[in-house]
């Protein structure tokens, strides 16, 4: 399998200013395999290091009194393997299960800055060190989340479909649309953990598939129980209960009295934020004004998704049947597991955090914004092909953006929407399967013959 953020760990390992990498995520998102294989192909040799079976190793780290030189001495002879700066990666896997291990990052770039040296383990383990001896500033951090469609279509062998997007080939794309559709569709049903993908490339079998996302549901589930004290272990699984039904929701922002009647944020807040930081739900904040920086007009208000839209579909038990047949079940969700989607790539395709945007009378909200140099750039989410999108209307005629995006089941296209001023906005119409170019296709520049519609 590839993963893009590969392309990142070569910046990494070829920059003079490199510093040990923390590489962050949720709990089975290929944290371990990417790093093996990054070693494995960029690297002489590796010493890999992992914590949670490692006792022997735990305990050299706890005694070291952070003496690098004699640290790095009795890592070659524990493993057999000969550590050279450029030559060798040290991997250490599992780090929150040796706070030593975390801290020692500090001294590796303070006094072995020429070593390669990268680390994971869990996103709630590493974040509880934060103020105990976490390596602040001493190391380079890079977030993996779960394989965006993209990465679906290359370990499909489709990697000829991903080259169209990069380079924005919208005639050719559009005469493979309905194959894109049913890929899409079919990623919907995945999603994006690599055991789920790779059980489907094995197996083709839909069952299996499920059983694997079932499975991890179940790991996730476990660690509520395991990981955290009782009380707060109850409201976790009340706010893991409630994500899809939310979602279901018209208005998808997050209610707390909806996850159990009489709760109120004070409540759930240390639940939401165990969930947050452990990786499996991601939050979208609201704004009400899209003045820059837009992060600082945050209000109270979010919506809550799941890691992963594979992942929703499992917890909600949706049939591949109901998804690919376009049956009217599937009707009543399918906004719920598009905006996930959309959400999802976002993040993991063009390193964006979306914010959202809902108007002073609450009578038109925009699924996502986020800021793009010194523009805030409307995205309207629809699951199919109706693209009336009143709110994105509304929203463009009283901010007047440079760039609006609308993503929908339509092909690409482009039109000028003219105001009474000499002001007017640009908006592209995007394929929900080209959702990943949006960064990209943000920069482009646009065609100044394109037909003006009036707002």
């Amino acid at each position: 399998m590839e993963r893009t953020l590969t392309s990142e760990l070569k910046k990494w390992k070829e920059s003079p200013c490199r510093k040990p990498l923390l590489l962050l995520g949720a709990r089975q998102v290929g944290k371990t395999w990417l790093m093996k294989d990054f070693a494995s192909t960029h690297y002489k040799n590796t010493v890999y290091i992992r914590f949670d079976r490692n006792i022997r190793m735990r305990e050299i780290f706890e005694s070291s009194n952070y003496e690098m030189d004699s640290l790095l001495i009795q890592m070659q002879m524990l493993t057999g393997e000969k550590v050279e700066p450029e030559n060798t990666l040290i991997i250490l896997d599992e780090i929150q299960e040796c706070p030593a291990a975390l801290t020692s990052l500090k001294y590796f770039c303070e006094d072995l800055p020429e070593y390669h040296v990268m680390a994971a383990g869990s996103l709630l383990g590493v974040y509880d060190h934060y103020g105990t001896g976490f390596p602040v500033g001493k190391v380079n951090t890079m977030t993996l989340y779960p394989m965006s469609y993209c990465e679906f279509l290359m370990a499909m062998g489709n990697k000829l479909d991903v080259e169209m997007f990069e380079n924005q080939r919208w005639d050719i794309i559009k005469n493979f649309s309905d194959r894109y559709t049913q890929l899409l569709k079919l990623y919907y049903y995945i999603g994006g953990m690599p055991e789920a993908v790779n059980t489907y490339i094995l197996t083709k079998d839909f069952n299996a598939v499920r059983k694997v996302q079932k499975s991890i549901l179940s790991d996730y589930e476990k660690d509520f129980s395991k990981h955290v004290p009782k009380g707060l272990a109850s409201k976790l699984f009340m706010i893991w209960e409630s994500i899809p039904e939310q979602l279901a929701k018209e208005n998808k922002r997050f209610v707390y009295g909806d996850v159990k009647k009489g709760l109120r944020s004070r409540d759930l807040e240390d639940a939401l934020d165990w969930l947050r930081r452990a990786g499996l739900v991601e939050r979208v904040n609201r704004i009400n004004s899209p003045s820059l920086p837009i992060a600082a007009y945050k209000d109270g208000a979010f919506k809550l998704y799941f890691v992963d839209v594979g992942l929703l579909a499992a917890k909600v038990d949706l049939s591949v049947r109901v998804l690919l047949e376009k049956t009217a079940v599937f009707h009543e969700f399918k906004g719920a597991l598009t905006e996930q989607y959309v959400q999802q790539q976002l993040r993991a395709e063009c390193g964006i955090e979306p914010l959202y945007w809902r108007s002073d009378s609450y009578q038109a909200e925009v699924d996502f914004v986020f800021q793009q140099e010194l523009d805030v750039v409307p995205v309207e989410v629809k699951a199919e092909t109706n693209t009336k999108a009143k709110s994105l209307l509304s929203y463009c005629k009283k901010y007047m953006p440079k760039l609006a995006l609308r993503c929908s089941m339509n092909d690409y296209s482009r039109q000028l929407l003219s105001a009474d001023t000499d002001k007017h906005v640009v908006l592209l119409d995007i394929p929900l399967y080209a959702v990943a170019t949006m960064k990209k296709i943000c920069k482009a520049e646009f065609a100044p013959d394109t037909q003006v519609f009036s707002l």
